[in-house]
């Protein structure tokens, strides 16, 4: 080719025939022979490396830290302080590495090469790292799957937020939703929707309804032998563990920021957002489109109720355990893998049940003529005629402060107590009212207060001192210190008023404190 070249009869569809022999582009093929025809004995070895080639070190590393991972601006800063170094003027760059940190680096790389360097030696999970943090990071790393096991052997717990409004008695509530799931088969044992932020008791009432195998629970269910939980103070409560404990399970608490090890429920979470929450009135994901001539939100469907939005998560998680097919299970729906399966489910009666999911209060009690005391309460069932005097003790669920449950000191169940004197439901809704226009006033004056404190700066545009801006009169100012005077307590604070009495003298008082030794003429103390 270079004798060809050399005669002028190289044409260029000699060279990109070459190329696609060689698997390279035609401007490489020009490249070789341009290197060829400058040193003969590249000929040989035609894209040979001639020297060393730049790589990332541990200061580059170091430095793609300093700029979260910005390739550019670490080259930049290399190139600024080669200039340095060699007495040219170099510009400072804001930010980065301190001068002492940034190597010198001769010769210095070109841009290009120094972004195929790093895109050759550090990885996309390093990169994404630098970026944006050891979340990104994790993003591109390789998980082994663990291996399929039988049924109710490994179940996955954990709360997931509903990003849309329910209606909640009145209020507009973001709903969680709390399940178990079977790892082995996919089926989801339990589910408890609460209005609210989620607690122990949505815990217990999960796990029931996930052990309970009868209407309207199961079929699948039972005893599981491990449960796989993150690091919530609520899965990880003296009840829940003492629950889950009393059935012979045991709890796994997984490290924190480590959602790969529990990905069953994980991805039962993204599935309920994609196949359900996203479908349901209220989700406040979308971006609404604004339509010209209407008002905003007028033609939106108004949010479910708790009782509707509940109806819908309970209907979601019995298609998902009856019709859904997860690629994992060939084929096969999870009920119908948890029936395939012939490990016999451990179950619990529900008599039995029903003392693990409750919190024992610790105390023997007497039933009095008032019924039995809690809390500074009061509580009273009919069942209590004729039973003053007796010792009882008390088991409630988390948070169910309105009922009580009452047993014997053996732990046999005497009966339910309700609350005595309980407001009326025009009492509770006059109370909320109350409520929420007190928080309303506290907000707006904190607003307010905000408001005043928050301090205004002229804005500059060459290096100077902040100037603040504000303007007060002096008759402003010491009004509003006088006010300020008046509501202190530690300005209003008269400590000396009454002087305190000396320490007696048989107390051990720093020499400071001590009072005064009266001496007589001859220098004795009197």
């Amino acid at each position: 080719m270079l004798r060809l070249r050399a005669r002028g009869c190289l044409s260029r569809g000699h060279v990109r025939l070459v190329g696609e022999c060689l698997g390279v582009s035609e401007r490489t093929v020009w490249r070789w022979l341009a290197q060829a025809q400058a040193g003969p004995g590249t000929a040989l070895a035609p894209g040979a490396r001639q020297g060393d080639r730049f790589e990332v070190t541990a200061d580059i590393r170091v430095l793609l830290a300093y700029w979260r991972g910005n390739a550019s601006a670490v080259h930049r800063q290399l190139a600024a302080r080669a200039r340095q170094t060699t007495g040219q003027p170099a510009t400072l760059l804001p930010g980065g590495a301190p001068a002492d940190a940034v190597p010198v680096l001769d010769p210095l790389p070109s841009l290009s090469t120094f972004l195929r360097a790093v895109r050759r030696d550090l990885t996309a999970g390093e990169r994404a790292g630098f970026a944006q943090g050891p979340e990104a990071a994790r993003a591109h790393d390789v998980f082994a799957r663990r291996p399929r096991l039988w049924r109710n052997h490994t179940w996955e717990s954990d709360h997931v937020q509903a990003p849309l409004l329910v209606d909640a008695d009145g209020d507009l509530v973001r709903p969680w939703v709390t399940w178990f799931i079977d790892t082995a088969t996919k089926t989801i044992t339990g589910t408890a929707v609460t209005p609210g932020y989620p607690s122990r008791a949505s815990i217990l009432a999960a796990l029931r309804a996930a052990v309970l195998r009868t209407d309207p629970y199961g079929p699948a269910g039972g005893v599981p032998e491990h449960v796989r939980v993150d690091r919530g103070k609520d899965f990880l409560s003296r009840t829940v563990l003492g629950a889950l404990g009393a059935l012979g399970t045991r709890v796994e608490d997984l490290p924190a920021y480590s959602p790969h090890l529990k990905g069953t429920v994980e991805n039962l979470n993204r599935c309920a957002d994609r196949m359900l929450f996203a479908a349901l009135p209220g989700y406040t994901l979308t971006p609404t489109p604004r339509r010209s001539g209407k008002k905003p939100g007028a033609d939106t469907a108004p949010p479910l109720s708790f009782e509707e939005f509940t109806t819908e998560v309970l209907g979601w998680a019995r298609w998902w355990n009856t019709e859904h097919r997860p690629a994992s299970l060939g084929g096969a729906t999870p009920i119908e893998a948890w029936n395939a399966d012939p490990t016999p489910p451990s179950d619990v009666p529900e008599s039995a049940l029903w003392a693990l999911m409750l919190e024992d209060d610790g105390r023997v009690r007497k039933l009095t003529s008032h019924g039995v005391r809690w809390r500074g309460r009061d509580y009273i069932g009919a069942w209590m005629a004729g039973e003053a005097g007796r010792s009882v003790r008390i088991r409630h669920m988390p948070h169910h402060d309105h009922e009580i449950e009452v047993c014997d000191p053996a732990g046999r169940h005497l009966g339910t107590a309700h609350l005595a004197d309980a407001a009326t439901p025009e009492q509770l809704d006059a109370l909320r009212r109350a409520r929420t226009a007190r928080a309303r006033r506290l907000r707006a004056d904190a607003r307010k207060a905000e408001a005043q404190r928050r301090q205004r700066y002229a804005p500059a545009t060459t290096p100077t001192a902040p100037q603040r801006l504000g303007a007060v009169t002096a008759a402003e100012a010491d009004g509003e210190l006088d006010a300020a005077a008046r509501t202190s307590l530690a300005a209003l604070a008269l400590p000396d008023l009454i002087p305190p009495a000396p320490p007696p003298a048989d107390w051990s008082t720093p020499a400071p404190l001590r009072p005064p030794v009266q001496r007589s003429r001859r220098g004795k103390e009197k």
